[in-house]
């Protein structure tokens, strides 16, 4: 299975697959901020190895990504450029809305 960091090009950041990534997210949703011992939980839901240390600093980098998606610094794709079944999709949503409005 491939596995990603969020951002490829930070050093250090050890490697995450998709599923361990999935259960990092369900893990957020149920360890709160007050959950005593929260990183560690997160860890052992995530498994592989993952400690305390790294799933927070996953996190962190994670909330960066964010602010830096909100402060525009980072492009959204431009779905409407793509090619196949973006545009058809599009198309079809526009349309959809445009009827919603009237």
């Amino acid at each position: 299975m491939a596995s990603f960091t969020i951002s490829s090009a930070r050093k250090g950041v050890c490697q995450w697959t998709p599923r361990q990534n999935k259960l990092f997210e369900d893990a957020l949703v149920v360890y709160s901020k007050d959950t005593p011992d929260k990183w560690h939980n997160i860890a052992n839901a995530v498994g592989g190895g993952k400690t305390a240390d790294d799933v927070k600093r996953y996190y962190e980098l994670l909330l960066e990504d964010i602010k830096q998606i909100d402060s525009g610094l980072v492009p959204l794709p431009d779905y409407r450029s793509s090619g196949g079944r973006g545009n058809v999709s599009m198309a079809y949503e526009e349309h959809r809305l445009k009827h919603l409005m009237l």
